[in-house]
């Protein structure tokens, strides 16, 4: 996947966090699913601007390492972390090439990570080096497009996006053109949607166990901003779906 397309967008990427979908949907339900991470040490891969490293910093990890292949990306990151510094290390790196690091990490997280996998060598590539940087017992969280997703589906643009096949089918699955509609201009980004049984296969394949499906929820918060009836669609169609295993 191209890199390029990370290197255009740099600190503009925060703007996601805004939109219903990922305020109210992916991030309560992401930092849900992880949950406390007091006394731990997290790698953040595909960690993007830095959102989810800074807030497991704040939640109170010992060591947070963000990792991402887009090097815009990682100085946007780092000039956020000037600007309210947290102790948090950023650092440019393939996660397919990722190479041991100078310490093992309790937690691993992979937001719109192992979905950038080009073939299933790839991502079978990627979980290896993710495993070999994980104490034993420690735990991957993954959050990403839902497998099973229908692009007949109602629109998603009311929780901020617009999610379209390419008509393009790769060795994992469909390749998918994202646009989050920020202001003030709307951004797109093409991934993948890997099936089911790949992202299982080869975190099996590369020593991971216990891996679980968790479906999206939408927060408290968010009902109370919108109402119950503006989320139907979602909950009936949901878009992204997380995982968790262990190494």
């Amino acid at each position: 996947m191209s890199v390029q397309q990370y290197d255009e967008i740099g600190e503009a990427f925060e703007g996601f966090k805004g939109l219903p979908l990922t305020r109210y949907g992916e991030v309560p339900s992401f930092l849900g699913l992880v949950g406390d991470v007091s006394g731990k040490s997290v790698l953040d891969l595909a960690c993007g601007t830095g959102f989810y490293s800074r807030e497991f910093k704040r939640r109170g990890a010992t060591d947070v390492l963000g990792v991402d292949i887009s090097a815009e990306m990682v100085a946007a990151a780092r000039e956020i972390e000037q600007r309210d510094p947290l102790g948090v290390r950023y650092e440019v790196g393939d996660v397919a090439e990722l190479r041991p690091l100078e310490q093992r990490f309790d937690i691993a997280l992979g937001v719109q990570c192992l979905n950038y996998a080009e073939d299933i060598a790839t991502m079978k590539r990627m979980c290896r080096t993710i495993h070999q940087n994980l104490v034993p017992g420690g735990e991957f969280f993954v959050l990403a497009q839902n497998p099973d997703y229908r692009f007949d589906n109602p629109s998603l643009d009311k929780y901020g996006f617009l999610c379209e096949p390419t008509g393009e089918e790769i060795e994992t699955g469909t390749r998918v053109r994202v646009t989050a509609l920020i202001e003030p201009q709307p951004i797109t980004i093409v991934s993948s949607a890997p099936r089911r049984e790949v992202y299982e296969d080869c975190l099996a394949a590369t020593g991971f166990g216990a891996v679980e499906w968790v479906p999206l929820q939408v927060s408290e918060a968010g009902v109370r901003e919108f109402g119950e009836d503006f989320w139907a669609d979602l909950r009936s169609h949901p878009p992204l779906e997380m995982l968790r295993c262990r190494a």
